[in-house]
């Protein structure tokens, strides 16, 4: 059996896919189906996620946590962990929240993990390497933190690295740059560019980005945005051929201004025109304005499936959303 955590989100929902395109149903699928947000019409419930994958069972995220913190989880039957779930909001200012949420429930995985010698692979973040001044290079000299989810994940990455070499079975955390792509629609602001674009476009034939700040121009803020299938391929390479044990940058290594990304969504909808607006105040100094992952030490621990361009995965996306939006069962 395989457990993926945060199954009903992005990324979560992706892998769980695809084990299932591998022919691999033997899925405990571990989340939080919500009832308690907030109102809002941007927020689609994540259920509709689960909806076109197959499984075997459904826990929620603390009833699994109880389980086996008490012990009452058989192991022995686990071939690996996907750790994808996690509070991935941004400008969540709760830290004492955040950090039970990614810290706590993390390090209780981990150790389930490393009692029964489970494969562990889990879902860090650049957001890691704060406004990346020092680069973007796994390492204690290009980390920091600009708020408290980034803060979460590299507390753990750290916490990670002390434990990893005393651990005899398979650790890897991957520090996911921008990704897009399926099944992103419960995610509401949080949301890639790509999503909120496609929907900018289709409601007022406008793609909306940032002006300028902080030296950049209109639009020209740049990041590493890697397609949802890439994410995941990484994840299965890892799992698939016992790949080392270690934390990796999961980015495409090319960075693409926001001016691109709208370029690229207006090609593949055959409509649309750019436009600015005035960049939030709320942001500055907490923005990450460039950032482009460092593969060296991914491609050294053997990773050579490559990464979608850009173009070809905008296309396949907006295609996608054109269809639906969603998964299809047994598709």
């Amino acid at each position: 059996m395989i457990i993926v955590t945060g199954a009903a989100g992005f990324i979560g929902s992706n892998i769980v896919k695809e084990l299932n395109r591998r022919g691999r149903t033997d899925i405990l699928v571990v989340d939080d189906l919500g009832g308690d947000r907030e109102p809002d019409a941007a927020n689609v419930a994540n259920y509709k996620n689960l909806r076109g994958l197959k499984f075997i069972d459904y826990q929620h995220k603390d009833d699994f946590l109880k389980t086996i913190a008490d012990d009452d989880f058989d192991g022995a039957d686990v071939d690996a962990i996907f750790h994808e779930g996690a509070c991935s909001d941004t400008m969540e200012y709760d830290v004492n929240y955040m950090m039970r949420t990614n810290y706590e429930y993390s390090k209780a995985l981990l150790h389930f993990c490393l009692q029964h010698r489970i494969p562990f692979f889990y879902a860090s973040s650049a957001s890691t390497y704060g406004s990346g001044k020092n680069g973007f290079t796994e390492g204690d000299k290009c980390e920091d933190a600009l708020n408290p989810y980034a803060f979460s994940k590299l507390a753990f990455d750290r916490y990670v690295r002390q434990v990893m070499p005393e651990a005899h079975s398979q650790i890897v955390g991957l520090r996911y740059f921008n990704v897009f792509g399926p099944q992103e629609h419960h995610k509401g602001k949080m949301a890639s560019i790509f999503y909120q674009l496609y929907n900018q476009i289709n409601e007022t034939g406008k793609a909306h980005l940032f002006k300028g700040e902080g030296g950049y121009g209109d639009g020209e803020q740049r990041r590493d945005f890697v397609y949802v299938k890439d994410v995941v391929n990484v994840n299965l390479w890892f799992f698939e051929n016992g790949g080392p044990s270690g934390i990796y940058n999961c980015g495409t290594g090319v960075s693409h201004t926001y001016n691109e990304a709208a370029t690229a969504v207006i090609k593949a909808m055959g409509k649309g025109e750019i436009a600015y607006r005035d960049f939030p105040t709320a942001l500055i100094g907490k923005y990450q304005n460039y950032t482009q992952a460092d593969r060296t030490h991914l491609e050294e621990a053997g990773y050579d499936l490559g990464f979608h361009n850009l173009d070809d995965a905008v296309k396949e996306y907006v295609d996608f959303l054109n269809a639906g939006g969603y998964f299809e069962y047994g598709k």
